[in-house]
């Protein structure tokens, strides 16, 4: 079978899978409907403060793996509304950015710089529509570039990379997360540590425990819900409660600002702002290709990029910082790209690039039938390879979510701006049960609760104490994969203990990475997942 017949084969499994209702005589699939609904579920989430799309990922997994079981049909589904929280959360950030100056998500920080003051001079609208399209633009481009760059990665990586290869480049890219993420080289090389400790607690070739200190309870290991949960959602939590109870101001509702003068989006508008885009959206896709650096860099990047730009060539005009919309352009297509192109060290690698990677990979591992890496991209001439017919199905999951967006984003992104009146002393608790119930269903005992409130207690201090849980979470997704290759690796080569070294390929990635760490030492990076 060639390739066109598995991108057809992927586009079937999303239109034509198992049918949830009919209009008109024509079956709509279930996958559609999940796109839609984490869709809209993301930017709901996103244009409420204090909540994030791997947040809404995490506390939808346990239930939706509950609801659809561990059947192949299950996949894309389960992993179609993930995609869907994770595109919607990406626009709805600039929702509270630009309306209350109150970015969603962190990323959307720098849109509040302009597009705050578009809204207070009575440009609300036309603001939230030059994010919505440059978000909309920077995604589908970001989408495009994974499509086009997964595929040829991965046959790369299978035809020149073996085992000793393969395990070096899992060092390579723990070594790179940990050293780019996070105040220091050095918080982040504690947060990896403490994800491989906690990953190779009763794991092993043997049938005794490790690390278990005789205790049956921790013989079983953590489940992977509860140590990523913890850390990721409880420990948010805890530490949101804490600052709520430090700050005993009331945040009330808050007037959204009044409109006045033109707010339509026009062509001239678009011509002045497409450069903007088209900047930002390659700088976010080369950030995001990168696993562990995150979209708050890439809107960093782009804003300051296209920062130099403006006042090169429009010395006369608005200034970033004081309302100029192509400082939101600048900023949103820079974000959004990033979240196709993380995709691509997960399909192609196996390698989770931020938070919401991670629960693609985890719905793949609890599921079955997907197992990221290069061999997804197999094209097998006899038989069908239905792990490729799912990478398509994927591809095909988020072109759909990148027409929602482009059709419906726009419309409902402009009316959840209400959430931000949720306050946060009922949205917390709210958080809190929900995630502890979706551990409860995806683990169904008591010591599960416990393992989930120690790992949020854990998320809660690496907080406070300045170090990041990204590397902490994806150290502990990777673990048993790098051991696993380790062994294999070290099985292939007769119990060569140098074959890190021997091979030249692993060698040099071996170097590389104590090259980024080395080089991080120098100079300390402040980048924030």
């Amino acid at each position: 079978m060639g390739a066109l017949d598995y991108i057809w084969l992927g586009i079937a499994a999303v239109f034509q899978g198992p049918e949830l209702f009919s209009v008109a005589g024509v079956g709509i699939s279930v996958t559609l409907v999940m796109i839609l609904a984490g869709f809209l579920l993301g930017i709901v989430v996103g244009a409420t403060p204090g909540l994030a799309g791997p947040m809404a990922m995490a506390i939808s997994l346990p239930v939706l793996i509950s609801i659809f079981g561990f059947t192949p049909d299950a996949l894309l589904p389960v992993m179609g509304f993930l995609i869907g929280v994770m595109k919607g959360a990406t626009i709805g950030g600039a929702v509270p950015a630009i309306l209350f100056n109150t970015p969603g998500t962190p990323d959307a920080y720098m849109t509040t710089l302009d597009g705050h003051p578009m809204a207070q001079a009575g440009q609300a609208k036309k603001a939230l529509k030059i994010a919505h399209v440059s978000s909309a633009a920077g995604d589908t481009f970001s989408d495009i570039v994974l499509i086009l760059c997964a595929p040829f990665l991965a046959i790369l990586v299978e035809a020149y990379l073996d085992l000793p290869e393969k395990t070096a480049l899992l060092i390579l890219s723990l070594a790179f997360i940990a050293a780019v993420i996070g105040g220091s080289v050095g918080k982040g090389i504690i947060s990896m540590g403490l994800g491989l400790l906690a990953a190779y607690v009763a794991t092993g070739e043997d049938f005794y425990p490790r690390l278990s200190l005789g205790s049956q309870t921790l013989a079983q290991g953590f489940p992977i819900a509860t140590a990523i949960l913890g850390v990721l959602i409880l420990g948010e939590v805890f530490k949101s409660l804490e600052d709520l109870w430090r700050d005993h101001r009331s945040a009330g509702p808050r007037a959204e600002p009044g409109q006045s003068g033109d707010q339509a989006l026009r062509w001239t508008d678009i011509r002045r702002i497409a450069p903007y885009i088209g900047r930002s959206a390659v700088i976010g896709t080369v950030i995001g290709a990168l696993p562990g650096i995150g979209s708050t860099l890439a809107a960093t990047l782009g804003y300051t990029a296209g920062s130099r730009r403006h006042a090169r060539r429009r010395p006369g005009s608005t200034p970033f910082g004081k309302g100029a919309p192509e400082g939101i352009a600048a900023t949103e297509a820079a974000n959004s790209s990033v979240s196709g192109a993380n995709l691509i060290p997960v399909l192609s690698l196996g390698i989770p690039g931020n938070a919401a990677a991670v629960f693609l990979i985890l719905a793949a591992e609890s599921i079955g039938g997907f197992n990221p890496g290069p061999s997804v991209f197999r094209f097998t001439a006899d038989t069908v390879n239905p792990e490729l017919v799912v990478a398509f199905g994927l591809f095909t999951a988020m072109m759909v979510a990148n027409l929602l967006n482009w059709t419906i984003g726009g419309a409902f992104m402009r009316v959840v701006g209400v959430m931000i009146r949720v306050p946060k002393h009922i949205l917390l608790p709210i958080v809190l049960t929900l995630t502890l119930t979706a551990i409860y269903v995806q683990e169904a005992r008591i010591s599960a609760m416990w393992f989930a409130i120690g790992f949020g207690i854990l998320g809660y201090l690496m907080r406070r104490l300045g170090i990041s849980h990204l590397p902490f979470v994806i150290a502990f997704i990777l673990g048993g994969k790098l051991e696993d290759t380790a062994r294999q690796a070290f099985a292939a080569t007769g119990g060569d203990a140098w074959f890190l070294v021997t091979s030249p390929i692993a060698a040099v990635f071996m170097a590389l990475a104590v090259a980024v760490v080395a080089l991080s030492l120098r100079k300390p990076q402040e980048v924030k997942a």
